[in-house]
């Protein structure tokens, strides 16, 4: 677009090839594609055109990264190849904000970035090289420049969660396709962990309710409106009403505006989880979905904890429920070895 490859960057006036070490150029305005930012120092180790090499290896082990790309923010988590997938908390996670557009080249530098924090969190030396990688994402015009980065920085293979997927669960919907990624990874981890039947929460720009019944199939959920959705749509609709902080309030009487719209956004979503997970739980148990115990409820998502607190249902709070959905779903996809 500005005339020059896709591996160029433009600083200070002159061209500068991808494999420009980064702190040549640390602390430069760098235009990229149609994007202005300023392009901080990388990591020791890293290239500004960084690209894949050997995979890093702890113990004989490599590593997956597993990416979730919501419409709020992305979270990372980094996972052993050889662990047992959804049954394992991630070694580390990392979440950055959605950006509303991205290059490849972009996507990569800010995942080089993210690797660094990964690695340093997981107490890894040097390069942090991932062997593999598995991308969620509901924001489609996201899907294609994460997928390209994750192409060039990772070894082996890039699953994209979508239609052609193995999920290893039988699904009971009108049309698959449909499914948001980040819906089937809940369900597959719910799952996998808490065994069938079994009903996940996922808090976000939009509450999801996943359903799974005892024989393990998802057979639909509930999508809602979320939190902080909930509390830009009114002050936005009405033009007398502020922008609010969805804190949990202290009563449910609001003796202010703002008091009051706290706790209709907040004690208002409390009472529709509440409300729904109250009918999901009956017509599970009139269509047998149910079974005969008792169905586990897992919350995760934004402020999933401080939710969970004000629900009159028992729950057991998840914050890396997505994320170990997705290292499962790349272990069930993987190749068989050839012996």
């Amino acid at each position: 677009r500005y005339g020059y490859g896709a591996g160029s960057r433009v600083t200070k006036g002159r061209r500068v090839s991808s494999r420009a070490t980064a702190h040549q150029y640390s602390r430069k305005l760098v235009i990229l594609g149609r994007g202005y930012f300023s392009y901080p120092c990388l990591p020791e180790g890293y290239t500004a055109g960084q690209t894949k090499g050997a995979p890093t290896m702890l113990n004989g082990c490599a590593y997956i990264l597993t990416v979730d790309v919501g419409n709020t923010f992305i979270r990372f988590g980094l996972f052993a190849e050889d662990s047992a997938a959804a049954q394992e908390c991630p070694l580390a996670t990392c979440e950055i904000t959605t950006p509303s557009s991205i290059t490849a080249d972009e996507a990569r530098m800010r995942l080089v970035q993210v690797m660094a924090a990964l690695a340093a969190d997981a107490g890894m030396p040097g390069v942090l090289v991932p062997a593999a990688a598995v991308l969620s994402c509901v924001v489609p015009a996201l899907e294609r420049p994460w997928k390209a980065a994750l192409s060039r920085t990772c070894t082996g293979r890039v699953l994209t969660v979508g239609p052609g997927l193995k999920t290893g669960m039988p699904v009971h919907y009108d049309d698959p396709a449909e499914i948001g990624p980040d819906r089937i990874a809940d369900a597959v981890a719910t799952r996998a962990v808490y065994g069938s039947p079994c009903i996940v929460i996922d808090l976000g720009t939009t509450t999801n309710i996943e359903v799974i019944d005892a024989r393990g199939t998802f057979v639909g959920g509930v999508i809602a409106p979320g939190l902080a959705l909930g509390a830009r749509s009114l002050s936005a609709a009405a033009a007398r009403l502020p922008q609010v902080e969805p804190s949990a309030p202290t009563h449910v009487i609001g003796r202010n505006t703002r008091e009051a719209m706290r706790s209709g956004v907040v004690l208002g979503e409390v009472a529709r989880i509440d409300g729904m997970l109250d009918m999901v739980l009956a017509e599970m148990r009139a269509t047998k979905a149910a079974g005969e115990g008792s169905v586990p409820i897992v919350i995760t998502g934004d402020d999933a904890e401080a939710l969970a607190a004000l629900v009159g249902h028992s729950l057991t709070v998840d914050d890396a429920l997505t994320l170990r959905g997705l290292a499962e779903l790349y272990h069930i996809n993987q190749k068989p070895r050839r012996a």
